[in-house]
């Protein structure tokens, strides 16, 4: 493997991570215990196990085994949470084609909350995880780099570290680390042909500090600066400008992305009611891409805005919306100014409501919508738009056994041929055990 980052810590304020039920290993970690255990079983209908464009679909029923581990240690002044969970999945029609049939997942998640006084708290979140599918491999939410399934172990690391500081009554601070590394094993690629570890191997940190005011007891104002800078990490070429003038040409590699941005931004927190709130963060977003002088700045919107309502009892809504500049696995040719595809910027909405039908039958829909548009290049303005919708039945038979049946279904349109279109149907039908 190359250069590995372990980070420690993962992205503070925004929009919440709202992942359909399929994806594995995002189950709730609250227990009451010091430790805990379950196990998933699940069968599944895949009707597009490789994200291949619409075409050259290939359907496919399998299973799934997920155990998990979980540690929960509360102290006078400190909790720590620690979970593991493990992924099996087998694909019938792999087998059948006389390939691997098996996919393996791992995905490790910590907390760490400390309050040093009753001014001073400080967080520690990280989530690692290895494996190939687009939910998996982006566990925070926001937009995704990649929406395809990416072959091999790939490697995502996400991190988080904050402190909070009340100075007085009506002032506090909010300053905060974040560390993402993402690894992407597929690589050897060439300017015409990049690779994934090419285009989207990447160290991403950024510090940021928020002034708090609280205006009034239901609402808190606030003013705020984040600094983040991206290293990719690949080493690999990525484009290739080919000019009439051989001296002229020129070929370009994955360091020729790096970048840094400067945000700046205003925001607020309100409580509507008691079971009501929400908070908003909107700012602009400032990137210069420092290795690459022919690529000009960007100068887009920042918005990072969450709302939550709690209805009935075990029932809410959550709404997030967030739009930034992120990386993009799509590559272009140069053109003759020397412009490769620098990224995106992406507009992110999630939404989930939460149900209890009876006592005992739970029910969920979550949905999210990324509408992205390609900067520089020779797809320059072109867009691309990623749906997801995920539906879930849960019914609880007592506190360790419950049974769950759902469904799943994902959608890529872009106007660049190479990423798509395609269209993903998944169902399932599981039990899962806890003690």
């Amino acid at each position: 493997m190359k250069k590995f980052f372990i980070s420690v810590g993962l992205v503070a304020a925004g929009t919440a991570s709202l992942q359909a039920a399929y994806a594995p290993g995002l189950d709730s970690m609250e227990t009451t215990k010091f430790w805990s255990v379950a196990g998933t079983l699940r069968g599944f209908y895949d009707d597009n196990y490789n994200t291949a464009p619409n075409g050259q679909k290939q359907g496919s029923a399998g299973y799934e085994v997920s155990p998990s581990v979980s540690i929960n240690v509360p102290m006078q002044q400190t909790e720590f949470d620690l979970k593991y969970t493990y992924g099996l999945y087998y694909y019938q029609e792999r087998r059948n084609q006389g390939n691997d049939p098996y996919d393996q997942t791992h995905q490790v998640d910590l907390w760490l909350d400390h309050a040093f006084s009753e001014r001073w708290q400080s967080t520690v979140h990280d989530t690692f995880v290895v494996g190939n599918e687009p939910g998996l491999l982006n566990p925070n939410g926001g937009p995704t780099a990649q929406p395809l399934r990416v072959n091999g172990d790939n490697y995502v690391n996400e991190a988080n570290v904050a402190l909070t500081t009340d100075w007085t009554r009506l002032f506090s601070t909010v300053l905060t680390y974040n560390n993402g590394y993402y690894d992407y094993t597929q690589s050897g690629g060439t300017a015409t042909n990049p690779s994934q570890n090419g285009l989207l191997t990447r160290l991403t940190q950024s510090v940021s500090l928020d002034l708090q005011w609280a205006v009034a007891p239901e609402t808190t104002a606030l003013v705020g600066f984040s600094y983040q800078w991206v290293d990719y990490l690949g080493g690999e070429p990525i484009s290739q400008y080919t000019s009439p003038i051989p001296a002229l040409s020129k070929t370009y590699y994955s360091e020729d992305l790096n970048n840094h941005s400067y945000i700046p931004y205003i925001g607020l927190q309100h409580s509507f009611l008691a079971n009501l709130s929400a908070s908003a963060k909107i700012g602009a977003q400032i990137t210069e891409y420092g290795n690459n002088s022919a690529s000009p700045n960007n100068i887009t919107p920042w918005v990072q805005s969450s709302a939550a309502y709690t209805y009935a009892e075990g029932s809410y809504v959550q709404l997030g919306v967030q739009h930034v500049q992120n990386p993009s696995s799509v590559s272009s040719a140069a053109t003759s100014r020397g412009n490769i595809t620098q990224g995106q910027q992406s507009t992110v909405v999630n939404a989930s409501v939460n149900q209890e039908i009876t006592a005992k039958l739970m029910g969920s829909i979550i949905g999210a919508v990324q509408l992205s548009q390609f900067n520089q290049g020779a797809y320059n303005n072109d867009t691309e738009q990623y749906y997801s919708l995920g539906a879930n039945l849960t019914y609880n038979f007592n506190q360790h056994l419950s049974a769950e049946l759902g469904y799943n279904l994902d959608v890529l349109q872009s106007s660049v041929s190479a990423t798509g279109p395609y269209s993903r149907n998944r169902v399932y039908l599981g039990v899962t055990a806890e003690y």
